[in-house]
């Protein structure tokens, strides 16, 4: 079928009220949800007009064809009366849709699947949707230069989603704002692993294939979804508090990262003292061989690095399940929320175990003397949490002077504070979205004795490089 055409037998129907919804007459109320929330730097993500609260994806991959086989069932609420919707999918070639277990209408356009259901969907009805797809996934060179997407590797593919990416290998609601559960079912070749998020429920081999179940039951982004299919060795251990840890490596890196993973375990109870509680109900890592991608990323519960990881970016993708994963941000602006207190988890870590402390870091990085290769004047390029464009949302202002405005506030509030803060914010926006608003209402809150107006002004909002004694 092509991808512009829609499903009989409602295409007459369609054609007689302009291709809006699916039904005509007096029943029609609704209208269509919006293409995109309006993200300050993506607009066309994310879509209007509903929420989704679980995906149910069931998969097939075959490297050597390099074709996905896929059936996501997605259920949502609607939030006003809909003749249709939307969802984001880029490439790939629809066979079907139905909504509520009816054959549905639908027609493509650049990265919009547009659904019109049989009947229109109420404000507050809780809906399935179900979509057939299938074809080569595309990988996606972001605005910045990095590729995300479907990543092919020497033994599968890698699954990476900020900020766009997971669009390449499911449809849905491609905005952090709109949180879901996950189930995953991943088909792949006998012989290969297939890695996703949340625990792994079962594992069975048919005729010449093996079928993995992946269940994720806290909500999760779809840009910190993951599905990695390769030849890995799986280390299953324990922490100190019982939780579980699943480790994938590519058996090319095991030696040089055995050490470095050894130390997660550690690493997750420093944080949890640090931060509060682990969010999820286990933990764990995915190591590919350095080429497969050109970055690592926080993907829910286990997090992806491309070849053997150093400690310090063990420590730093670790903490983003806290900040980012669990503590989602409501838009692509918010970005300093999450690399901001992860790089300051970095600094803490050093403090904690015999490096420099975060004092000595910020002020090495205020005077342009700091040891990592990081320009001085990028720092001060723009402020953390207003990015000129999406090429910038992950570019030095967002981490290190992020960072430093999270410094600013430990500084002027004292330790025990601090800490109350951090732990207290973790823990109020557990499993939810929050912006900058909400963190610098929280933090003014926190501490109502204290101003905050100059690290607001100058360190978060301010234009070049602040004033410091």
């Amino acid at each position: 079928m092509p991808r512009s055409s829609v499903t009989v037998p409602f295409a007459l129907a369609l054609a007689l009220v302009a291709g809006l919804t699916a039904c005509g007459g007096d029943d029609v109320h609704g209208k269509p949800g919006a293409a995109g929330v309006g993200d300050p730097y993506f607009p066309k993500m994310g879509n209007g007009g509903y929420d989704v609260t679980h995906y149910g994806l069931t998969l097939s991959y075959d490297p050597r064809g390099k074709r996905l086989t896929g059936t996501a069932e997605i259920t949502a609420r609607a939030t006003q009366d809909l003749s249709a919707f939307h969802l984001d999918l880029l490439g790939m070639r629809v066979s079907g849709v139905t909504v509520e277990g009816r054959e549905a209408g639908w027609s493509r356009a650049g990265q919009e699947l547009t659904v019109r259901p049989h009947d229109d969907l109420d404000k507050g009805e809780t809906f399935s949707a179900t979509v057939r797809y299938s074809g080569t996934p595309r990988t996606i060179t972001d605005a910045d230069g990095s590729e995300e997407g479907w990543l092919r590797t020497a033994d599968g593919a890698l699954g990476l989603g900020e900020p766009t990416g997971s669009m390449a290998w499911f449809p849905g609601d491609h905005h952090p704002s709109d949180k879901a559960t996950y189930d995953v079912r991943i088909t792949v070749p006998k012989g290969l692993q297939a890695v996703s998020n949340g625990e792994l429920t079962s594992e069975e081999t048919r005729n010449g294939r093996t079928t993995y179940a992946w269940h994720t039951p806290q909500p999760m982004a779809s840009y910190v979804a993951t599905l990695a299919i390769g030849r890995y060795d799986v280390t299953r251990s324990t922490a100190k508090n019982g939780l579980p840890v699943y480790v994938a490596v590519d058996p090319t890196q095991k030696q040089a990262s055995k050490k470095v993973l050894g130390q997660l375990p550690e690493v997750v109870d420093w944080e949890q003292y640090n931060f509060g509680p682990y969010p999820f109900p286990s933990t764990g890592a995915i190591v590919d061989r350095p080429d497969d991608a050109g970055y690592a990323l926080e993907t829910q519960t286990r997090p992806v690095f491309p070849g053997a990881p150093g400690t310090v970016i063990l420590v730093h993708e670790l903490a983003h399940q806290w900040f980012g994963d669990s503590v989602t941000p409501k838009s692509w602006r918010d970005m300093w929320l999450n690399e901001g207190f992860a790089t300051y988890a970095e600094w803490l870590w050093k403090e904690d175990h015999g490096g420099d402390s975060a004092e000595e870091i910020f002020d090495a990085l205020y005077k342009g003397d700091y040891y990592e290769p990081v320009d001085s004047d990028e720092i001060w390029a723009f402020p953390p949490a207003d990015p000129p464009g999406p090429a910038q949302i992950s570019d030095p202002p967002v981490y290190y002077r992020g960072a430093m405005v999270i410094h600013k506030i430990r500084q002027l509030v004292g330790d025990d504070t601090f800490y109350d803060i951090v732990q207290g914010w973790t823990a109020t926006h557990r499993h939810a979205n929050a912006d900058t608003a909400d963190f610098t209402a929280y933090v003014e809150k926190a501490a109502p004795d204290k101003d905050f107006s100059g690290i607001w002004k100058d360190w978060l909002y301010g234009k070049g490089r602040p004033a410091h004694p």
